[in-house]
């Protein structure tokens, strides 16, 4: 069975070692891009089932990198988290309603990052089987 792959789009490496530490837990592969230019070069060459962007890590603006992500890869819509600060400007709020992109709290990063990659593969389970999907909560 394929082991899922996340790019993480961040730029802090203490974060980013949380994060791949996180992600290995779940049984999944973090793959690290430094710049918004450096992440739409490598979704455009491999496949990713899920993208956790820092939407202060870029080179590019985030509406650029949201845009590209999703003209390359359609498959990742819904399945771009972004990591959010305690306050976010309406620019920002604008593009995480418009985009459907799922907001993770920085300050309660690893606990709700685990929450929605959870959920994000107990939804597809039935499409992309995980060996340990768990039983699925309703509501």
């Amino acid at each position: 069975m394929a082991q899922r792959k996340v790019l993480i789009v961040e730029e802090e490496s203490s974060i980013r070692n949380l994060i791949s530490t996180l992600l290995g837990g779940l049984g999944c592969e973090g793959e690290v891009a430094h710049s918004g230019q450096q992440a739409l070069a490598m979704i455009s060459r491999q496949p990713f089932d899920a993208v956790l962007l820092d939407l202060r890590c870029s080179d590019l603006t985030p509406e650029r990198v949201v845009s590209g992500i999703l003209e390359i890869r359609p498959s990742l819509m819904g399945r771009v988290l972004v990591i959010a600060g305690e306050v976010a400007d309406q620019e920002t709020l604008s593009l995480i309603e418009r985009r459907c992109l799922v907001s993770v709290p920085r300050h309660h990063l690893m606990y709700e990052l685990w929450n929605h990659l959870r959920a994000l593969w107990d939804v597809s389970a039935a499409s992309y089987p995980l060996q340990d999907a768990g039983p699925q909560n309703p509501g």
